[in-house]
């Protein structure tokens, strides 16, 4: 069973940057897919950024293309995303979720998702 751990969340003015990391662990990390994934209030849970096992492939809602990147470092357990230029629309709880080997943009295949983190764009 895996646990994954966000951190980076906070208080950002628009424009401004922020990096999300999440820490896996309890399963072989370098086997699975990453992805982000967030939840604005009253809004559904949405697919953000992916990473392929071997961080090849990603993948990006076309709302935050050019301005979000996500990494891996397979020796850290770690997934990274880089969020530039964040405006209002950027704030919500951004969750970290592991999946199988395919990557893809479907919540349903992830089977574990961290606790999410803050993050609060001001205008």
């Amino acid at each position: 069973q895996a646990q994954l751990v966000e951190s980076g969340g906070g208080l950002v003015q628009a424009g401004g940057s922020l990096r999300l990391s999440c820490v896996a662990s309890g399963r072989t990390f370098s086997s699975y897919a990453m992805a982000w994934f967030r939840q604005a209030p009253g809004k559904e849970r949405e697919f953000v950024s992916g990473i392929s096992v071997s961080g090849r492939d990603t993948r990006y809602v076309d709302s935050v293309k050019d301005r979000f990147t996500i990494s891996r470092d397979n020796a850290k357990n770690t997934v990274y995303l880089q969020m530039n230029s964040l405006n209002t629309e950027d704030t919500a709880v951004y969750y970290c979720a592991q999946g199988r080997y395919q990557l893809s943009a479907m919540a349903t295949s992830y089977d574990y998702w961290g606790q999410g983190t803050q993050v609060t764009v001001s205008s």
